[in-house]
C-alpha cells in the first residue's frame, strides 16, 4: 500500500519514538541490568511521548519491547533475565502515534564481548543497510532479501527463513512479507509511498529455530548467537527515508 504524505508524516512521529526507545534502552545496557527493567525505560519513552505500544498485548505479548539476549532470535519476554558481561542481546521495539506504526531492532553487546559476537552484530547491522539500500522506486521488493542474504553468508553466517521482516503502517505487520534471503522470485515493484520493516536476523551457525514453551522466544535450533536489525523505511523520490532514526 502507497501512504500518502500526511500518512508519512504521522509515520515519522512514531519512528522518532523508537528511535527514542533505542537510545533510552541501548544507554541502560550494562551487567547487572535486568531485562524488565529495559522494559520499564522503553514505557516511559512511550508514555512521556504521549504514544501507544504496539507490542504490549498484541497476540498476547505482556510487554512494550522484546529482549533476546545470546542464542535467542527474537520474541523475548523481559523479565528477571540479569545482564551478563559478555552476552549480546536484541531490543525490539515499536510505537503508535495517530494511529501508525514505527518498529524497530538493534543488537547490542554488554560489556565486553567476544571477537565473533562483535562479527556477528557488525555483519548483521551491514545485512540491514545493505537490504535498505534496495528501496528504491522501480526497483524489486526480494533484492532486499538478495542484498541482506548475500552481506551475512559471505561473513560465514546463515539467515533466518522463519522469521521476516514486513510492510508497515496502520498495522505493525502488513503484507507483503520481506524476505531476508532470495525467496526465488523478484516480489512486487516498489513505488513512492510504500513503507517497510526491513529486519535481518543472522546466526553464526544454521538458520534452524525453535519456540520455547512460553509461545514466545525464537531459538536457534544449535544453541549459537544471533543478532538482529531492524529499521521502519519509505519508498520516497529521493530514494530510502529511514524513519526510526534520532
Amino acid at each position: 500500500m502507497r501512504r500518502s504524505k500526511d500518512e508519512l508524516n504521522k509515520m515519522r512521529k512514531a519512528g522518532k519514538v523508537v528511535a527514542e526507545m533505542h537510545e533510552a534502552t541501548r544507554n541502560a545496557i550494562r551487567p547487572g541490568v535486568t531485562t524488565m527493567k529495559l522494559n520499564e525505560i522503553a514505557a516511559e519513552v512511550i508514555a512521556k511521548r504521549g504514544a501507544r505500544s504496539n507490542f504490549l498485548n498484541y497476540h498476547g505479548f505482556p510487554a512494550v519491547i522484546c529482549t533476546s539476549p545470546n542464542d535467542m532470535i527474537v520474541h523475548g519476554i523481559p523479565g528477571p533475565y540479569v545482564l551478563r558481561e559478555g552476552d549480546i542481546i536484541s531490543i525490539d521495539c515499536g510505537a503508535i502515534v495517530e494511529g501508525y506504526h514505527g518498529d524497530a531492532a538493534y543488537t547490542a553487546g554488554v560489556g565486553a564481548i567476544s571477537d565473533l559476537a562483535k562479527k556477528l552484530i557488525e555483519v548483521t547491522e551491514r545485512s540491514m543497510w545493505a537490504g535498505i539500500e534496495q528501496l528504491k522506486i522501480g526497483n524489486r521488493l526480494h533484492e532486499v532479501g538478495r542484498a541482506v542474504q548475500h552481506v551475512a553468508e559471505d561473513a560465514g553466517f546463515s539467515v533466518v527463513r522463519d522469521y521476516v521482516g514486513h510492510a508497515i503502517g496502520t498495522e505493525m505487520h502488513e503484507s507483503p512479507q520481506v524476505p531476508n534471503y532470495w525467496p526465488g522470485t523478484p516480489g512486487p515493484t516498489l513505488k513512492e509511498g510504500m513503507v517497510f520493516a526491513i529486519e535481518p536476523m543472522v546466526n553464526v551457525g544454521g538458520f534452524d529455530t525453535y519456540e520455547l514453551d512460553d509461545g514466545w522466544g525464537i531459538m536457534t535450533q544449535d544453541g549459537t548467537l544471533s543478532a538482529h536489525f531492524e529499521h521502519t523505511i519509505a519508498v520516497t523520490d529521493n530514494g530510502p527515508e529511514v524513519f526510526t532514526v534520532l
